[in-house]
């Protein structure tokens, strides 16, 4: 078991900027690629960001590709996502989640919210016009 919890979520307004961060204490941090999902009210939870364990592999969604920059600091144990130039749109829980610690390779990520494992509380991020 690993507890995830996200911070940085918060009011931003459209253009503007934030960046979310995701703490793993406990086991090494690079056993687990990590994801970033959202869900939006009256939505099904998406995809947003993903990179693998050593952090070289990532992927996007395409609503945020050019605009979100995933990262992690395996030092830290934490996985970071920057969020730039944000819309509306955005608007939403982001949640954080590690899948089973080895399971993925060094550089292989997942897109997919079910081969995840664990999840962080999520925190909320709300952009006004």
């Amino acid at each position: 078991q690993v507890q995830l919890a996200e911070s940085g979520g918060g009011l931003v307004q459209a253009g503007g900027s934030l960046r979310l961060s995701c703490a793993a204490p406990g086991r090494p941090f690079s056993d687990y690629a990590m994801g970033w999902f959202r869900q939006a009210p009256g939505k099904e939870r998406e995809f947003v960001a993903a990179i693998s364990r050593n952090g070289v592999s990532t992927s996007y969604s395409n609503s945020v590709k050019g605009r979100f920059t995933i990262s992690r600091d395996n030092a830290k144990k934490t996985v970071f996502l920057h969020m730039n130039s944000l819309n509306p749109e955005d608007t939403a829980v982001y949640y954080c989640a590690a899948d089973l610690p080895l399971r993925s390779s060094w550089l292989a990520l997942s897109t997919k919210g079910y081969e995840y494992e664990f999840w962080g509380q999520g925190t909320q991020v709300t952009v006004s016009s």
